[in-house]
């Protein structure tokens, strides 16, 4: 890894890609933390369209500030419709959402993701997590699940202690063979290391780029499995000045995200 100083930390990086991913005119449900400044972002340059909607209910809101969770007030300003959580959840089974944003406390080289408890027992664990709220609904019923995380071997296992929510779950045709709808699954994985998608064959994770001062062996080891690289293998591309500026200067004035 390098140590040369940069223009931006590693949680604006992570902000800036995951805004790239989100597409004009399209739609997601977006979750607190950087998905939210990542949409908030998106909208403020490439993708000024971009419909949002919160598990919470509210559908199209003007994202005025950074709501501190997804039923802060915030997230209702100026809305196209404020709905309920059974509606939102309705349009993800009809088809009509494209895209949302997970976290993980693991994940497996599947996308296969557990929030529930770390340990071999599930009476007793070593530890009680949040479990899934939405998380497998989304999942199950989003055209593409984008997964923001860190990077570091106990996160990213070759077995998870829990399926809360299913990626491809044993590999290519396993969703469909499940029941979910096919050409759902996991989209991107976007980590503190580097962006990572999926082998069309085999739909193993397949890192396709590496952030700036990063290498190969860094990913290799604070990753618990084989994992693969694409061919060619690209870099990152840097924040640029403009998002930077609107991320500091609009979207997270008080730092709560992005750090001092």
């Amino acid at each position: 890894m390098s140590n040369e100083p940069k223009r931006y930390n590693l949680m604006e990086l992570m902000v800036c890609v995951a805004a790239h991913q989100l597409e004009d005119g399209k739609t997601a449900v977006i979750g607190t933390g950087i998905p939210l400044a990542a949409a908030m972002l998106a909208k403020k340059t490439t993708a000024p369209n971009l419909i949002v909607l919160f598990e919470a209910g509210s559908i199209a809101p003007q994202l005025i500030r950074l709501p501190i969770s997804v039923a802060d007030s915030y997230t209702q300003t100026g809305c196209l419709i404020h709905a309920s959580m059974d509606e939102v959840m309705e349009a993800c089974q009809r088809g009509t959402v494209d895209y949302t944003f997970l976290g993980c406390a693991q994940i497996d080289p599947y996308g296969n993701i557990n929030t529930s408890l770390i340990g071999a027992d599930y009476q007793k664990p070593k530890a009680r997590l949040p479990g899934s709220g939405g998380a497998n609904d989304l999942a199950s019923f989003c055209w593409r699940t984008l997964v923001i995380t860190p990077h570091d071997k106990r996160r990213f296992a070759p077995r998870l202690d829990f399926l809360t929510t299913p990626g491809y779950l044993t590999g290519l045709g396993a969703r469909e063979r499940a029941g979910l709808p096919p050409g759902t699954g996991p989209y991107k994985v976007i980590t503190t290391l580097a962006v990572i998608g999926f082998h069309p064959d085999t739909k193993r994770m397949q890192v396709e780029s590496l952030h700036p001062g990063i290498t190969r062996d860094d990913v290799r080891a604070n990753t618990g499995f084989e994992i693969l690289f694409a061919d060619p293998l690209a870099t990152t591309p840097e924040p640029t000045d403009e998002e930077l500026q609107i991320l500091r200067e609009e979207v997270d004035p008080q730092r709560l995200l992005i750090g001092k």
